[in-house]
């Protein structure tokens, strides 16, 4: 069994949170892990993408080729079309639904979320909803419960003890708090 994941978004939207904890809960499963991350512009607002690949079997790539990502996690529905050729046929789409405009062309919201309509995708407004489960900063993990039921190959469980593990360090209040939205993006999907 495998799972490739691109993760998306731009940065400050805590994507590299969302492969952390990803990787974390791999880890703990005993699964093959192989991740490679790109920073684009090493600042907030520019692109950051990675790549995790997933696998009961040893893995020895850590780029995901084109058309071979079962989902596609994105914190931005633009950043989730930049990376369309690399869906697989079978493949879907978690991801925002909010805009974050931060180019001069951005496409016109009704035209993105008319292609967004068109895939395979589950899309909501995170920032919405974890605002409020009243942590406004939580909308990665509201992004990642959605996706939790695609991931297949980890459980919800296995997910929520990782974001445990990796909040753990900034107190029960955080991790709480993380676990909250998490819970709320996989009702959300399960809907």
């Amino acid at each position: 069994m495998k799972k490739d994941i691109i993760i998306c978004g731009v940065g400050g939207q805590g994507i590299l949170s969302i492969a952390t904890i990803i990787g974390e809960a791999a880890t703990r499963a005993g699964l093959y892990l192989k991740q490679a991350e790109v920073h684009g512009m090493s600042q907030r607002g520019g692109d950051v993408q990675s790549n995790l690949r997933l696998s009961t079997e040893p893995i020895w790539s850590d780029l995901i080729s084109e058309a071979g990502a079962e989902l596609i996690i994105s914190m931005e529905p633009m950043e989730s079309m930049r990376y369309l050729s690399y869906l697989s046929k079978d493949g879907k789409v978690v991801t925002n639904s909010k805009p974050f405009v931060n180019i001069p062309n951005y496409p016109a919201e009704d035209a993105l979320q008319k292609e967004l309509d068109a895939l395979p995708s589950v899309k909501l407004d995170i920032e919405e909803v974890a605002k409020d489960c009243g942590n406004p900063r939580g909308a990665n993990m509201v992004l990642l419960g959605m996706a939790a039921p695609a991931i297949g190959i980890l459980s919800v469980e296995d997910l929520r003890n990782a974001i445990a593990t990796v909040f753990a360090r900034k107190g029960e209040q955080v991790v709480e708090a993380n676990l909250k939205a998490f819970d709320a993006g996989v009702k959300a999907a399960t809907e």
